[in-house]
């Protein structure tokens, strides 16, 4: 668990200061030539960067292990940072929507040179990578921050194109198309924090995360089991946990009966590589129609 952790942590640093690269270049140059969706584009990769300091630091705490007040870990906070990211999100969103608005009331035409097409092609190239990668670390280390922050830096393409768009706009002489396009910026800017929100939100309710009916399905398979029920899931990406309640022979030995539990974790673990934890609840088979198959 903490190899997986450093290795997320060195993906995020890198990441981190290619968004503040991508940042500052269109920041400064939306700034001086007055062009209001590059600048909206720049905020944006730059909460990039803040994500990836807050991801950091989320990571920093779930990384330690458990002890007596975290009995369970601290994992969550991973989840928590990630929802932070989202809330950045809907506060840049917010913003630029707001920003775009009041441009509306300006009669102000920004300027457009080739060299804006160059740091918008660059940097939507660098966000391209820097997507690419970061998701694919995040699928293969089971991170949710490192996904959510993959989903962050994904929107920057899209607003980079738009952003190009509004830029072709504004050389063909239609100015007003730049705060329309930052508005549009900002509706795809609040909807990837919304899904971002949404998604961690499950972790934090205690939502379901496996089907209840296939669980069953493959505890059956192992020998011993004569039925399971109460089947409870719970978690996140790389720490979901498993709890239901196996039926036995009721003359089984102990040991033998434990050792049926433990076949049940392993097989389980192996079948679902999020699962971190499996607890098994033995229970003796009662005479047949006593008991009644569950899967909730």
């Amino acid at each position: 668990m903490m190899h997986r952790f450093k290795k997320v942590q060195q993906v995020l640093v890198l990441v981190l200061f290619l968004n503040l690269f991508v940042a500052f270049a269109k920041i400064i140059y939306g700034t001086l030539t007055s062009t209001l969706s590059m600048t909206a584009d720049g905020y944006h990769s730059l909460f990039d960067g803040i994500s990836n300091i807050v991801g950091l630091v989320g990571i920093f705490i779930a990384s330690r292990p458990p002890d007596r007040e975290h009995p369970y870990g601290h994992q969550k906070y991973e989840t928590v940072a990630s929802i932070f990211i989202a809330v950045l999100l809907l506060f840049v969103s917010f913003e630029i929507f707001q920003n775009a608005l009041h441009r509306f009331l300006l009669q102000s035409t920004p300027g457009v040179t080739t060299l804006s097409f160059i740091i918008m092609l660059g940097t939507m190239g660098v966000n391209y990578l820097v997507t690419r990668y970061e998701h694919g670390k995040g699928v293969a280390l089971r991170s949710q921050i490192l996904i959510a922050d993959s989903m962050h830096t994904k929107s920057d393409i899209y607003v980079s194109f738009s952003v190009i768009v509004s830029l072709l706009a504004i050389k063909l002489g239609f100015p007003l198309l730049d705060p329309l396009i930052a508005l549009f910026i900002s509706i795809i800017i609040f909807r990837a924090g919304f899904r971002i929100m949404k998604e961690n939100s499950r972790v934090l309710l205690d939502m379901s995360r496996l089907e209840e009916e296939e669980i069953c399905n493959l505890v059956m398979g192992v020998d011993g089991v004569i039925d399971c029920h109460k089947i409870r899931t719970r978690g996140g990406m790389g720490d979901i946990r498993i709890d239901l309640h196996v039926l036995v022979k009721p003359d089984m030995p102990l040991e033998d009966a434990h050792i049926i539990a433990h076949r049940v974790s392993k097989m389980l673990k192996a079948e679902y590589k999020d699962v971190s934890d499996v607890v098994v609840h033995l229970e003796p088979a009662l005479p047949q129609g006593s008991n009644s198959k569950k899967t909730s």
